[in-house]
């Protein structure tokens, strides 16, 4: 039976007897005072009673599938990361899914294509940038660059908008590493 209980719920029932023996060992027992015993059994029992009840209604809670999923992708990425590195923000956790996403082809491809996160979209009026010169020439070093800034001003106000966005941006800019030049990706509705 106690391992049903909750951690707290067994030292409330633990405190309570120790104080009950206590009481009963110190204080001889006397015909006048079983009212005041009575009371502090009553008053103990009481407090076990409404400890159990609320140890039981607040240990039922389940977690929905959901919830349960995402904190574990998030434990293995966490996993992966090197001792030392910072924990990914939001924004970086968005990107790690929209490249989560792509098929294992795609995965294969970017292996040795860094996806870095920046600010200076503004300065760009861009939302994504690819530099390189696509995976067919490989003549130097390709990386594959996400605004936050732009995406965030833009698309910010809405969680879901703005996963969308930059699902569609990382999507664009890997299209660009695969060959297809703007007029190309624009028409794939990237």
């Amino acid at each position: 039976m106690s391992e049903r209980l909750a951690p707290s719920a067994r030292i409330t029932i633990s405190v309570a007897f120790l104080i009950g023996l206590l009481i009963m060992l110190l204080d001889p027992f006397s015909w006048g005072r079983v009212t005041g015993l009575a009371a502090v059994v009553a008053g103990a029992l009481g407090v076990i009673v409404a400890s159990a009840l609320l140890a039981m209604l607040l240990s039922r809670g389940e977690m929905p599938e959901e919830e349960f999923q995402r904190i574990s992708e998030r434990s293995e990425l966490m996993s992966r990361m090197p001792i030392g590195q910072h924990q990914p923000s939001e924004f970086e956790e968005l990107v790690i899914e929209a490249i989560d996403e792509l098929p294992p082809e795609i995965h294969e491809v970017l292996k040795d294509v860094p996806i870095v996160i920046s600010d200076l979209g503004h300065e760009f009026h861009a939302y994504g940038h690819y530099i390189g010169d696509t995976m067919a020439q490989d003549g130097y070093r390709d990386h594959i660059v996400i605004y936050q800034d732009t995406l965030e001003r833009d698309f910010g106000w809405d969680p879901d908008l703005l996963r969308a966005q930059i699902v569609r941006t990382v999507r664009h800019e890997v299209a660009h590493h695969l060959g297809w030049g703007e007029p190309g990706v624009r028409d794939l509705g990237l």
